[in-house]
């Protein structure tokens, strides 16, 4: 499978070899590549698989955790006020680490330095579950990446790695996103890696996954060593995307095939 998937990409890429690249004409949110039986589970939370992880992740909010006997709700109150438009602000720069974090990274120092509780195992149920509940928060608002002179050189690399050929293929993430956009590779339609939906449910995986987890995907679809979660890298790249998404709508928690 590996190899026909190989082979498709490779002839795809060779039929758009005449286009110029860059980014699509007009920005277009995944969920407009989507067939529509996938776009109704994503409007309908009655449907939408992602809705139990959110559900569980409200849960989690209340629950108290760690030796300080505080839960997320002791501090913030209730996350439908006091969490309005924060995921649509991260990855932000973090003043203690000197170094940008995404969200759920924020969540896990907020559960070791005030709840004093172990972090959550990156990609884990109950740290998608959380993070799906907080940027439920922000559906529907604009993505707004802060305005932080500290986040150009971050920046500034994840679109370096952004358009950085990589993996035995040989190819960037910007030769199919922006030049191949709307193209079909093994039947379905490349997307233009707005991050606008994260974390979101895919069916390919049966269950919610994190921007970072569909980064790495893709990085082993080109037979490149995929950065460990958490690295410097992915939350480089993460910055770039969300750049490239300002002012469109946070879907969260998103479904995609």
């Amino acid at each position: 499978m590996k190899h026909l998937f190989a082979a498709l990409l490779c002839l795809v890429v060779a039929a758009a070899s005449a286009q110029a690249p860059g980014a699509a004409e007009s920005r277009r949110s995944g969920f407009e590549f989507m067939g529509a039986s996938t776009q109704a589970m994503q409007k309908d939370d009655a449907l939408n698989p992602a809705m139990l992880g959110v559900s569980e992740g409200e849960a989690l909010w209340n629950r108290v955790a760690g030796a300080s006997g505080k839960a997320c709700v002791s501090c913030h109150a209730t996350a439908q006020s006091s969490m309005r438009g924060v995921s649509a602000r991260y990855p932000a720069f973090d003043d203690k680490l000197g170094r940008p974090i995404t969200l759920s990274q924020r969540i896990n120092q907020c559960r070791q330095q005030h709840q004093q509780a172990a972090p959550l195992r990156s990609e884990s149920q109950e740290l998608l579950s959380l993070e799906s509940y907080v940027a439920l928060q922000s559906r529907g608002l604009p993505l707004a990446p802060p305005v932080d002179e500290r986040l150009r050189p971050y920046r500034q690399r994840g679109e370096v790695l952004f358009m950085q050929r990589i993996g035995q293929l040989n190819l960037s993430c910007a030769q199919c996103h922006d030049s191949l956009a709307g193209q079909r590779l093994a039947g379905s339609v490349i997307p233009q890696a707005h991050p606008t939906a994260y974390p979101l449910y895919r069916l390919e995986w049966q269950a919610i996954g994190s921007l970072q987890r569909r980064i790495r995907g893709c990085m082993s679809g080109v037979r490149a060593e995929p950065f460990a979660y958490g690295a410097q890298e992915l939350v480089e790249l993460e910055l770039y995307l969300n750049q490239r998404a300002t002012g469109m709508k946070v879907e969260s928690p998103g479904v995609r095939p």
